[in-house]
């Protein structure tokens, strides 16, 4: 025991006294916070270029109504239509849309363009000609459209949880956030954290460092030395990750909540279009987001975060030094890596796409439960609730995962680590693993 902990003393000390650790340490928060308030701020401000777009309208219904917006402008087409379509070919000719005279019976619309217009363009223009003629049909049907659009209920459902203790709110689209949050961050950690175990034996082995070592201890003590000391740096790294973020954070809602305005002013032309949850009257949309995120229990969803942190990268991170033992260069890694990570990638794919809106199905829960998916998946589920019985049964078995892929990775590494000059292959791996002492 005294061996393994010299060994989880020097991996975790020489890796926590460079450079680079306390650069990316004190870096990551500031860039992470940095990113989404470029985004947010790039979103907000639009595009920096109004596309204008001449419109040649054969039906007359659209005649002067549409508005200019800060990224699309309108104007009537004057020019024949043979020479309006010579002037949107030209490199900076803008749009030429096209209303046929029986739009209203379904006639197509035609944009002309020498390049592809974007999404955002497209959209815009639909909004307003379908709000146009929508206008103009109920005019026709002998219905007043301004005393409709005052008919606007702008309904809200308020979420309850109904637990133990009570009542208590509950924020779906925080849930949703957070979900997000932990499956991308797990994602990472793992194969981050588990690829400097791999390199790090890749780098004894071929060095030869590893034939001194492995005269004073056994390869199994080895690879659980430099397992836990990688993983402490790991989870040291995310510990004051979560600190600074979370320190960063504050100030920033801070600023942000004095800076922003009372209320939020939309018209019914923006609410339609944006399709976002107006807040109530009073009350700052930076002071709704923070409400919701009050609803999530950051303390659980934390304590489950290192669990899952710490047993899925024991449990890849046998499998990775198993790997790095196998092989002479890195670029030799990848025909064993593939098997490795496929159940991690099968998983974060799933996570974006049908956990995170079906975190209580049958392919979910599987999901949670069995070691090679559960640290994704598991953390996904857990801000919409998971009963105690699911969660322990897929810690227990994560532990049991763990166990049992450092018994199979041992058994590999205590070969391998001394083989030198040979290509492994899968059934040379399996002649190691059956190898007796």
């Amino acid at each position: 025991m005294r061996k393994v902990l010299l060994i989880i003393k020097r991996e975790y000390l020489s890796r926590v006294r460079k450079k680079s650790f306390l650069v990316m340490t004190f870096l990551v928060p500031a860039l992470i916070i940095g990113m989404y308030a470029l985004i947010i701020a790039l979103s907000i401000r639009g595009g920096d270029k109004q596309t204008s777009i001449r419109v040649l309208d054969e039906s007359g219904i659209f005649a002067g109504k549409f508005k200019n917006t800060k990224s699309v402008e309108f104007q009537t087409a004057a020019l024949p239509l043979a020479q309006e379509k010579q002037l949107a070919a030209k490199e900076n000719g803008g749009f030429l849309l096209i209303i046929p005279k029986n739009i209203e019976q379904g006639g197509n619309i035609e944009l002309y363009s020498r390049k592809k217009a974007g999404m955002l363009t497209i959209s815009a223009i639909e909004d307003q000609m379908n709000d146009i003629l929508r206008t103009k049909q109920l005019k026709d049907a002998g219905i007043d459209p301004e005393m409709l659009n005052q008919i606007n209920p702008n309904l809200s459902i308020e979420s309850k949880e109904l637990t133990a203790e009570g009542e208590k709110d509950s924020s779906a689209g925080a849930a949703y956030g957070v979900s997000f949050a932990a499956a991308i961050l797990i994602y990472l950690a793992l194969f981050i954290y588990g690829a400097q175990v791999m390199r790090g034996v890749i780098e004894e082995k071929t060095s030869r460092i590893i034939e001194v070592v492995i005269s004073s201890v056994k390869p199994f003590q080895l690879m659980m030395g430099k397992i836990i000391g990688i993983g402490l740096v790991g989870l040291t790294q995310f510990m004051l990750w979560i600190v600074l973020s979370t320190t960063l954070s504050t100030i920033t809602s801070q600023t942000m909540t004095v800076a922003a305005p009372e209320q939020v002013q939309l018209t019914q032309q923006d609410k339609k279009s944006a399709r976002v949850a107006i807040p109530p009257a009073g009350e700052s949309p930076v002071a709704t987001i923070f409400k919701a995120m009050d609803t999530i229990d950051f303390k659980y969803i934390l304590t489950m975060f290192l669990v899952y942190f710490l047993g899925g990268f024991m449990l890849y991170s046998a499998l990775f030094a198993a790997v790095g033992s196998a092989v002479d260069s890195e670029t030799e890694t990848q025909q064993f890596m593939l098997p490795i990570t496929l159940p991690l990638l099968f998983t974060y794919i799933m996570a974006f796409s049908f956990i995170v809106n079906n975190p209580d199905s049958t392919l979910s829960f599987w999901l949670s439960i069995i070691p090679f998916t559960s640290p994704v998946a598991m953390m996904v589920r857990l801000p919409f609730g998971v009963p105690a019985w699911q969660l322990t049964l897929s810690i227990g078995l994560l532990v049991a995962g763990f166990v049992f892929t450092t018994w199979v990775a041992s058994r590999i590494y205590r070969v391998g680590i001394l083989m030198y000059g040979k290509r492994s292959s899968y059934k040379e791996l399996v002649k190691w693993f059956m190898y007796r002492e």
